[in-house]
């Protein structure tokens, strides 16, 4: 399973979720969010092998994105946008957003049916809040092609284990409620959290 953490800003931070079990590092390019770091910084953060470095990415050229994926050396492309997958960039597998609100259902899901990407990222309606996660039965429901699920928004130690019990997701991704600050990291609930789903898959 894919154990995402996002919104890494720092060289400590960075260590402190390698060292808790993450599997997946997110780094945010998108300049009005308090998470942003430049490209150029993220190239200077050493991860470790095996541990996939994903960009975020609202609404880039993919030419933009491709550029910045050879500059921070990123293995994974998370798009937020109204891009089609006939924009998406060449140069990287694709993690596909989508938020899931209220009126999430079958149009939503249609839309994403033939979607090449590596994984479809359900996120929250807004940061740091939980969607329904029964909803995802509509998607399992609608599509005809299997998708990798990666499980996002408002998670944290006190929820990921029935998440992933109720989902079954390929990866989970947690941000906002594992930080002291916007940007930076409670070590201590980062672990916990990690911790907290790495329990579910070894029981």
């Amino acid at each position: 399973m894919i154990l995402k953490v996002c919104g890494i800003t720092n060289q400590e931070d960075c260590d402190a979720a390698i060292a808790g079990g993450a599997t997946a590092l997110g780094f945010n390019f998108y300049p009005r969010s308090h998470r942003y770091i430049a490209p150029e910084r993220v190239a200077e953060i050493a991860s470790a092998p095996g541990v996939r470095r994903v960009g975020v990415f609202v609404n880039e050229d993919r030419k933009w994105v491709e550029e910045i994926i050879r500059i921070a050396a990123l293995d994974v492309a998370q798009l937020h946008g109204d891009e089609t997958s006939a924009e998406y960039p060449a140069a990287a597998p694709v993690w596909k957003a989508i938020r899931v609100g209220p009126d999430f259902g079958f149009a939503q899901c249609r839309q994403h049916d033939l979607d090449p990407a590596e994984a479809l990222l359900l996120d929250g309606p807004a940061s740091g809040v939980p969607f329904h996660w029964s909803l995802t039965k509509s998607l399992w429901l609608t599509l005809h092609r299997p998708h990798r699920i990666i499980l996002a928004g408002g998670l944290d130690a006190s929820n990921v284990a029935e998440a992933i019990a109720t989902v079954h997701p390929w990866g989970v991704d947690a941000c906002s409620r594992i930080e002291s600050a916007p940007g930076k990291k409670d070590h201590k609930k980062m672990t916990e959290f990690l911790q907290a789903a790495k329990a579910v898959l070894q029981s």
